[in-house]
């Protein structure tokens, strides 16, 4: 079953902020940073301690944030903040990534594919809109 959340994407205070929201609504909390994942290779030392992934569950309360990581890209006003589509794995959330993927700016694509954490992907589709997409890592 599909399900959407609010993205946050901050400029090297994601767990800060995260926190600051897990006083707010409780719940639990998991920040993974670059430094704990093989993308560390791929990125300056500097960029190390920035959250990769950050999750705050509180009932029905969800929401995914990250640090922002976009080598050309810089945050403004208006690009901070993306929809989160996770699902089961690559066969549910692959139909929606195509169907968005039309019209999407071709430069800001990253196919969807297994990454170390599970299924991941992103687009911006044709109104400029950020999708993020993650699926459960496929088993043996």
């Amino acid at each position: 079953m599909l399900d959407l959340t609010p993205f946050l994407l901050f400029d090297g205070n994601c767990a800060e902020a995260m926190q600051f929201y897990q006083s707010c609504f409780g719940g639990e909390l998991i920040l993974t940073r670059l430094a704990d994942t093989p993308m560390k290779a791929q990125f300056p030392l500097d960029q190390h301690q920035k959250i990769t992934h950050g999750s705050l569950k509180s009932g029905r309360i969800e929401i995914a944030a990250t640090d922002w990581l976009h080598p050309t890209r810089r945050p403004l006003q208006g690009n901070t903040t993306a929809i989160y589509v996770t699902g089961a794995g690559y066969d549910e959330l692959s139909p929606i990534f195509e169907k968005l993927r039309k019209g999407a700016e071709p430069k800001l694509l990253v196919e969807l594919r297994e990454v170390p954490f599970g299924i991941y992907g992103r687009l911006t589709d044709r109104y400029g809109v950020e999708w993020f997409f993650r699926g459960e890592q496929a088993t043996s």
